[in-house]
């Protein structure tokens, strides 16, 4: 760690970074990584205890958990590759195995329509092919909501038997608010017409869903307790526990931060900065504030909150899945992780298993005030309900993670508001902002590390907009096979 007597750490020292990155989340990391490689230092300020964000692994009397489960699957070679620079041989190849409960049944995910046939009966899926067919016909006019656009691809009764309900509990809004993007970038691929034509003769050669994925073999945080590692080396100090009090600006221009750590506030001063923590946060930080139009789109911004009750189970084998979607609104649940099933050794006990039960919720609600007890004894009886464990007495052990701001939310009014903000950044001469929270982007840990990667060349002279990055690149779900060049093209 870089210390000084003086309460200003500044620039002008030859020894300290030029570039200052705001979250150790994997955007934040991978850019003063990049910097590294090329002989530009950096410093990291993270407020958490770890980094890696809400891609970081937790632990609990030696088992290991996901905030989420984060698989490592992208389609840009540039980031493929430095993840196999950093981990090499440490990742595992996975097996993706996943279902949908729903009223009692459950589904394979992706749906195969023999299975879907088999546990809805023969007339709810004979009108779920009518409702799909009468759409094809008479399509909505409109596609701006999350319920119009699924609806003009599957069919009204296809929507609202495993669309609706898992949607709204994740969001907590009715479909009808969420944004038509946020179901075009999360759930582009999947095809109906496909996968009826799959079962009918036998073939399969639709890509819209992968088969496997990489994983590190002590989970996410591992990949970025080894970006820590090789930063630090390099000169590249990480603090952890500090918390970005002031972003001080002088005119179109950042000068400094106040931090607070260790109970002290320091003013580090650099020439570049990239920000990873939420644009709101960012807005409501700069010293002097922004404009006043500024401010009231950034409070308008919103964001889910999620927790994961962790709990072990005395019994060596549950279920085959790695995760589980919980569809069935009387249910309080929204996914089930099982981490066993990621790599043996996220559990430390052979003859246990350690599920994660996540919850959707927002700050304030009544699922996030519940206190960790009652918590764990809900997910414990959902698990029975769920006819997964035959009693509560399996339930050995639990915790309680709690994770904000860790969606953005794609309500009707934020890209109105995200345009405001986006704005004014683009006045600022020597601040970037990255990342899922950073730009208010729904995206996964591969986009987010290539918007900061982008942004450590602009550091160096390139002129990407960040803001035009392709999001659909890196969804996790779809797989199309490209071309070299087009791979390569940003």
């Amino acid at each position: 760690m870089l210390t000084k007597n003086s309460d200003n750490l500044s620039s002008d020292d030859s020894d300290f970074p030029s570039t200052i990155v705001i979250g150790g989340g994997p955007a934040g990391l991978t850019a003063a990584y990049y910097l590294a490689q090329h002989d530009l230092r950096s410093i990291v300020l993270e407020k958490g205890d770890r980094v890696g964000g809400i891609s970081r692994t937790e632990t609990y009397k030696g088992y290991r958990f996901d905030i989420g489960g984060h698989r490592f699957f992208t389609k840009v070679p540039q980031i493929q590759h430095l993840w196999y620079e950093i981990l090499g041989d440490e990742f595992i190849k996975v097996p993706r195995l996943s279902r949908i409960y729903y009223k009692g049944k459950y589904f394979n995910y992706p749906l195969d329509p023999l299975n879907a046939v088999w546990n809805l009966g023969i007339l709810q899926s004979l009108l779920i092919i009518y409702s799909y067919l009468k759409v094809k016909v008479f399509p909505l006019p409109l596609e701006e909501n999350f319920e119009e656009w699924v609806t003009n691809r599957f069919g009204e009764r296809l929507y609202k038997t495993f669309f609706k309900s898992y949607t709204e509990k994740v969001w907590g809004i009715p479909c009808t608010q969420i944004r038509a993007d946020w179901a075009a970038q999360r759930i582009k691929g999947l095809s109906l017409k496909k996968a009826i034509i799959s079962a009918v003769f036998g073939t399969n050669d639709t890509k819209t869903l992968i088969k496997e994925f990489d994983y590190p073999l002590l989970g996410p945080g591992m990949m970025w307790e080894r970006f820590q590692e090789k930063l630090e080396h390099q000169g590249c100090p990480i603090w952890l526990d500090t918390e970005v009090v002031k972003v001080k600006r002088q005119e179109q221009k950042i000068i400094g931060i106040l931090v607070k750590k260790d109970g002290k506030i320091f003013e580090i001063n650099g020439a570049q900065f990239i920000n990873t923590m939420p644009i709101t946060t960012l807005m409501n930080s700069l010293d002097p504030l922004p404009p006043e139009a500024v401010l009231k789109a950034a409070d308008r911004l919103k964001y889910r909150d999620f927790l994961i009750v962790p709990l072990v189970i005395a019994q060596e084998h549950l279920f085959p899945d790695n995760w589980i979607y919980i569809h069935s609104p009387e249910l309080k649940v929204g996914r089930i992780q099982n981490f066993k099933n990621w790599s043996p050794k996220m559990v430390p006990d052979f003859s246990k298993t350690c599920l994660g039960m996540e919850y959707f919720c927002s700050e304030g609600d009544q699922l996030w005030e519940m206190d960790d007890q009652n918590l764990i004894q809900l997910a414990s009886e959902e698990l029975v309900n769920l006819r997964l464990i035959d009693s509560l007495k399996k339930v050995e052990d639990g915790t309680v993670i709690r994770q904000k701001k860790a969606y953005p939310v794609y309500d009707a009014e934020y890209q109105q508001h995200l345009k405001i903000i986006q704005s004014y950044i683009n006045t600022l001469e020597n601040l970037q902002s990255v990342g899922r929270n950073g730009m208010h982007r729904y995206n996964n840990q591969d986009h987010s590390m290539l918007s900061a990667l982008l942004a450590a060349e602009n550091i160096m002279g390139a002129n990407h907009n960040l803001w035009k990055v392709n999001t659909e690149r890196s969804y996790h779900e779809e797989f199309m096979t490209k071309s070299k060049q087009e791979d390569n093209s940003i």
